[in-house]
């Protein structure tokens, strides 16, 4: 209390725990602002380091994303890289099959504007633009069936731009891939 302070003691009080939050407020903000700094600076909030573009106007010509390479494919390692286009309004090909239990590798692009990949129940959920391939790597523990919509609105057709992942035993993986070098759902 200072001299001439005539106020009663439970102001001075309640003064001082105000003081006290309001310095804690101040550094919980200034430790926040440095943890963004900091992370700025190592590029923790930036793009993937491993870029990969792709011309989106020729997808469709040559090289990993033609029509004929798209789908499921087992590795030699055992493991099975999915490659897939989406396009207003699809993605092709519409049903994906996968082994369970298994590495898998979702490598997508899009040939026109941003699509989004997510696959209900899972981890799964990339962007897919034009001119860049996202690469996601999933393992599905239990057989059955994922809806795979488009996320990111694309358009007026949007709310019908779906696909189906159908997760299936290693064996009945191995007899759809028996002979074929891309496969996809078989209804």
């Amino acid at each position: 209390m200072t001299v001439g302070d005539h106020r009663p003691a439970s102001a001075i009080v309640a003064e001082k725990i105000e003081r006290r939050w309001a310095a804690i407020s101040i550094l919980i903000i200034v430790f926040l602002t440095a943890m963004a700094a900091v992370a700025g600076l190592h590029q923790a909030t930036m793009p993937q380091s491993r870029v990969e573009i792709i011309d989106p106007e020729r997808i469709h010509l040559s090289g990993e994303f033609v029509e004929t390479n798209l789908g499921s494919a087992a590795e030699p390692d055992g493991s099975v890289t999915v490659r897939l286009v989406a396009q207003q309004y699809s993605f092709t090909p519409q049903c994906i099959v996968v082994p369970v239990d298994t590495k898998v590798t979702i490598r997508g692009t899009s040939a026109d504007v941003v699509h989004g990949l997510i696959i209900q129940q899972t981890n799964v959920n990339a962007m897919l633009v034009p001119g860049y391939v996202s690469e996601q790597i999933a393992r599905f523990p239990r057989t059955g069936e994922h809806l795979m919509p488009c996320q990111e609105f694309c358009s007026v057709g949007h709310e019908g731009m779906w696909a189906m992942v159908q997760v299936v035993t290693r064996d009945e993986f191995k007899k759809l891939s028996a002979g074929r070098q891309r496969i996809s759902c078989v209804k």
